[in-house]
């Protein structure tokens, strides 16, 4: 069911808020009055100090310190009105052995972990208002090279979501669910991938991301592009369906280079 969602006066629980988009997000949610945010990162002494913001330490691939958070959560604010389950990260590689251990590590943090939420936040907010936004990619929705573990685990992402709505629109059930789609964003988490690895094009800004993910959540949008080249992509697809296989073909040279630079072999 869809209702305005407001942002003032909610408490909220933020993954991966320490930097990049989380960060930037974190910084528009303070500009509503009587926000109360908790933010959970590997690295939460680099999360913006506020009044208004608790930081934990927390692994979001792991249930058991997602139900802890729950339960800080519950323990500080009585009730959960929004989640924004932002964390993630990407590997850029050829794959070129089996890896159970890389695999899952992956899918728990980037796909596992923001259902699980949204699950978890649909049973303790039986009968009341609440939303839920997961940072998705728009590579979830045309993949590219390099990429291939992570744009999976985001594909997966958008999967369930379609899914889930169909399954939950009855009057009663007051949910919302919100699906952020950035393009290659300018911070460290293409880093995190491989040093030296070719960012797809286009890019955008985190502040950019952030405030499509804000004004999204106003708008009760379930899709949110931040990016308008990322929507033009969408509708030149459907109209010329060359244009992604053309510019995948883009990036895989590029991929094809980095690897052989690497001392990889063909490609």
């Amino acid at each position: 069911m869809e209702f305005p969602m407001r942002i003032a006066h909610k408490t909220i629980v933020l993954t991966g808020g320490a930097s990049g988009i989380g960060r930037e997000i974190l910084q528009k949610l303070l500009t509503f009055k009587g926000v109360r945010v908790l933010v959970a990162d590997l690295q939460p002494d680099q999360v913006i100090k506020s009044h208004q913001v608790e930081a934990v330490r927390c692994d979001t691939s792991s249930q058991q310190e997602l139900d802890g958070l729950f339960d800080l959560a519950l323990e500080r604010f009585g009730q959960i009105d929004l989640f924004i389950a932002n964390a993630g990260f990407a590997y850029y590689e050829k794959t070129e052995q089996e890896d159970w251990g890389r695999m899952e590590r992956i899918y728990r943090t980037n796909t596992f972990s923001p259902i699980y939420c949204a699950h978890k936040m649909a049973r303790l907010n039986k009968g009341r208002e609440f939303g839920v936004m997961v940072t998705a990619s728009f590579m979830g929705i045309y993949s590219l090279p390099g990429y291939s573990l992570y744009s999976s685990t985001k594909a997966a992402l958008d999967s369930w979501a379609s899914a889930y709505r169909l399954e939950n629109t009855e009057k009663h059930e007051k949910g919302q669910l919100f699906i952020l789609y950035p393009v290659a964003t300018r911070t460290n988490f293409f880093g995190a991938a491989n040093s030296g690895v070719p960012v797809p094009w286009p890019t955008q800004l985190p502040e950019a991301v952030a405030e499509a993910a804000i004004q999204g959540i106003l708008g009760n949008q379930s899709r949110i592009f931040p990016s308008r080249l990322s929507r033009l992509t969408l509708f030149l697809d459907r109209v010329f369906p060359g244009t992604m296989p053309a510019y995948q073909a883009v990036e895989q040279f590029k991929f094809r280079r980095w690897h052989r630079q690497r001392g990889g072999q063909g490609g």
